[in-house]
Parts: structure tokens; sequence; C-alpha cells
């Protein structure tokens, strides 16, 4: 008589704490599309590890250059836009670094490093231990706050 094959071990799933939303590839929250600050602090709440830091640094960095600034989450990222104009950056993590979009960053000065697919779209990733020069930031937020933003979101 032949022996069964030894059953294969599953992965024993990460504990979470009720509540706390679910973090998917990358480490990137999953919060429900919501308007308001209180869904984007949720998500950076649940950003892991040193990504949170960067996304508290970020996010108050949106609010003093943007005191205006609308909030939202939209396909578990943060999104930021000024109200009639439509949204000029969003945040998203991945494995190993924050990426901030510019949506119309193509008309950046000076232009974001990383590049996309979609013609208008700039990239900005942050790296643990990256230093960020908060003063080109905070530019870039500026100049992308003065333009029209994205609408289809």
């Amino acid at each position: 008589m032949a022996s069964k094959p030894p059953k294969k071990s599953k992965k024993a799933a990460p504990m979470r704490v009720a509540g706390e939303p679910k973090l998917l590839s990358g480490g990137n929250p999953q919060i429900a599309k919501a308007d308001g600050d209180s869904p984007v602090q949720a998500y950076i709440a649940a950003m892991p590890g040193w990504k949170r830091d960067a996304g508290r640094r970020l996010d108050a960095l949106i609010v003093r250059t943007v005191p205006n600034v609308r909030k939202a989450v939209r396909w578990n990222s943060p999104f930021y836009g000024i109200e009639g104009q439509g949204w000029f950056l969003g945040i998203h993590c991945l494995t190993k670094y924050v990426k901030v979009a510019f949506f119309r960053g193509e008309s950046l000065r000076p232009v974001p490093p990383g590049e996309s697919k979609q013609k208008d779209v700039r990239y900005f990733h942050i790296h643990e231990n990256d230093p960020i020069d908060e003063e080109l930031v905070a530019s870039w937020i500026r100049q992308a706050a003065e333009l029209p933003g994205a609408e289809c979101f």
C-alpha cells in the first residue's frame, strides 16, 4: 500500500488586531474609499514601520504648503486636491519605498525624477533612511496645487 505524500504546511497568516486595516501587497493599507482627513489619517496610521513616519511628514508638509487641501482615500491610497480643481497628488506604499505621484508632474520644475507610463504623471520615491529635501518637495506640492488637477478619481 502506497503511503500518502506529506501534507504541505500552510504559511501562517500574520496576526491582525481586530479593526486594523489589512496590509495589501507591498504593505499598502487597505482603507475604504472615503473623503476627509480621517480616512487619510487611518491610512497613515496603518502604514508599516518607517513608512508611517514618512507618511506623517508628507501629510504635514502638504497641509503646511496648501492649507485648504482636500483629502480623500481612493483605491487604497491617500489623495490630495483642491476643491473644484481635482486631485494633484497621491501616496502609495510599495515594498521598498513610498511612492508620491504628482498627477501633472511633467509641468513641475524641476520635473520629479520618477517616470510613469502615463504622459503627465511623475513620481518621487521615498526609501527608508532617505533624507527628504522638504524645500524641493514643498515647491512641487505648491506648483501642483496651482495646476488643474486630475478629475477622474
